[in-house]
């Protein structure tokens, strides 16, 4: 309880100003105490004005009240600060040079804890307290200490700008609209306020709703470098699996041709083994023969020599040496030839299929697709072999060069059934679907249709035709001009096309894009869409003219 009173004392005998306690003191009217000068500074502040308050209760006095020093008081301060409770304001208190000080604070200046915008003065904790005791205070608009409060005067009336200009898109003052903003759409600052408060607010939930929909594919291309990082991984994984079954095989393979070589060596050697023992047996009894000869030739007794003579029968000749002379000795060369082309299909294989796996691997492309290829050499990197499903030819075209150039002809071919075949227009599709970057040429004569299309177009009546629905899109070419169709809606291609016209297709992009095919790669027409569908190349003769015809050429 009496340290509780020591604090009361020394709030008590502290000066509302400097808020340390009184030095000098001195009461003015209306019964408040002050340090000597720090009234003194208050009063002087205020003798322009030619009015005279007290700091803390904001009473008028209709004159300059005399100061006179307070002796009580300065005895009672004496005697606290004797017994050293006197405690100074923490340093964290006071304005440093980045700070907002209090207006009111004299001597070393506190920290301002709130500004007014109607007094246009910053407070501290202590000299703020009349804007929460007093009644006209109390509808003061206090805000968060600032040091742009004189930005609020009006420098040409030197009043508080309460207004807003919406001619010139600035603030004024009451008096503003008289003189230099006369005429001016005009309202008060806090209805503007209001207006362009509802326009941040409605920015706000647009940038709020901005950041979610970015956060969203934050979290999307997180998830999708993962996904990524684990495809790749697991193709990898798979890939090298199968590479070390295809060595596997291959081994094997290897292993089944030693074994049988080897197999076929013991065979043709055991054979041999056996005509050679043959032979030298043959041999062993011919000299054996030859010696008796000899020692017969030998006798000079001439009635001997018929004595000993034997009657001799016919050499005969060795069936197996004649064999060996007339047969080839080619061993087994030709086992060596067949591995031989055995690794010349690999090699055309591996060389193919390696160039395939390339352009599907280029093809992972998570944000934006490559440019579009612009020299002939860059469309050859999408080149892909196409084939013609005869399932799908209309019975008057011809199918030739391995399925790869359709020809009309007089005759109807006597092509089976299916569900699959067009009826009614001359044309085809390719057996391949196409789902990826793709390039390939076709070289035309007569009227002809280059196409891509669906798999459902229909393949009866006048909307089975290329380029007569929203399923396929058609160049066609006849008498030398040359149109686009779509959805049976016809467009002018400007330029002459060459003999032969090449197709890029970048189907995850939506691109389609049909060049003139010579020296130079020249655009006829291009389109950007959506494919929702696997695509299909297709082949159309345009005419009833017999003779023309349309060829996919195969490209290196």
């Amino acid at each position: 309880m009496a340290q509780k009173g020591v604090e009361l004392d020394r709030e008590t005998f502290s000066c509302s100003v400097c808020l340390d306690l009184l030095k000098d003191p001195v009461t003015i009217p209306c019964g408040h105490s002050y340090c000597m000068n720090c009234i003194k500074s208050h009063l002087d502040g205020e003798d322009k004005k030619k009015t005279h308050s007290c700091p803390e209760c904001r009473q008028l006095f209709p004159s300059r009240p005399v100061l006179v020093k307070s002796t009580m008081l300065a005895v009672l301060v004496e005697q606290l600060k004797k017994t050293g409770l006197q405690a100074a304001p923490a340093d964290h208190c006071y304005a440093g040079p980045e700070d907002v000080t209090c207006d009111f604070c004299t001597g070393r200046k506190l920290k301002a804890f709130k500004s007014c915008l109607v007094c246009l003065a910053s407070y501290c904790e202590k000299h703020l307290e009349p804007h929460y005791d007093v009644a006209a205070l109390k509808k003061h608009k206090l805000v968060d200490p600032s040091k742009k409060l004189q930005e609020n005067i009006c420098s040409r009336h030197d009043e508080v700008m309460k207004m807003f200009c919406r001619t010139d898109q600035q603030s004024i003052c009451y008096l503003c609209p008289v003189d230099e903003h006369k005429g001016h759409n005009t309202v008060s600052a806090a209805a503007e306020r209001t207006e362009r408060q509802r326009e941040v607010e409605v920015r706000r939930q647009n940038i709020q709703q901005m950041m979610l929909d970015k956060e969203k594919d934050v979290k999307l291309f997180q998830q999708e470098l993962k996904a990524i990082a684990h495809s790749a991984d697991k193709t990898v994984k798979d890939s090298q699996e199968m590479f070390t079954e295809m060595i596997r095989l291959l081994q094997e393979r290897s292993s089944d041709v030693e074994q049988q070589v080897r197999s076929q060596q013991e065979t043709e050697e055991s054979r041999v083994k056996e005509v050679q023992e043959k032979l030298e047996q043959e041999i062993t009894e011919l000299k054996r023969e030859d010696a008796e000869l000899k020692q017969l030739s030998d006798i000079e007794d001439h009635n001997q020599f018929l004595h000993n003579y034997p009657s001799l029968s016919p050499l005969s000749q060795s069936t197996h040496s004649s064999s060996i002379h007339i047969r080839p000795l080619r061993y087994f060369e030709d086992v060596k030839a067949a591995v031989t082309e055995l690794r010349k299909k690999l090699e055309d294989i591996l060389r193919k299929t390696r160039t395939n796996i390339s352009l599907t691997v280029t093809e992972v492309d998570v944000l934006l697709p490559p440019a579009e290829p612009k020299t002939r050499d860059e469309f050859l990197r999408y080149s892909c072999e196409i084939t013609l499903d005869p399932n799908t030819a209309k019975r008057d075209l011809v199918l030739s060069e391995g399925n790869s150039k359709i020809t009309l002809v007089n005759q109807p071919q006597s092509y089976p059934d299916h569900p699959d075949r067009f009826t009614d227009c001359l044309q085809v599709l390719s057996r391949e679907s196409l789902t990826r970057r793709c390039y390939w040429e076709v070289e035309w004569s007569g009227g002809v249709g280059v196409a891509v299309t669906y798999k459902n177009i229909n393949r009866a009546g006048n909307e089975s035709g290329f380029g007569r629905n929203d399923k396929s899109w058609t160049l066609y070419r006849s008498n030398d001009s040359s149109k686009f169709w779509y959805n049976n809606i016809q467009t002018s291609v400007s330029g002459r096309p060459s003999s032969r016209v090449g197709v890029y297709l970048d189907h995850r992009a939506g691109i389609l894009s049909f060049y003139s095919v010579s020296e130079t790669m020249t655009l006829l027409h291009r389109v950007q869409t959506t494919f929702t569908q696997p695509l299909y190349a297709g082949l159309r003769i345009g005419g009833w003219f017999v003779g023309s015809s349309a060829e996919l050429i195969k490209v290196k």
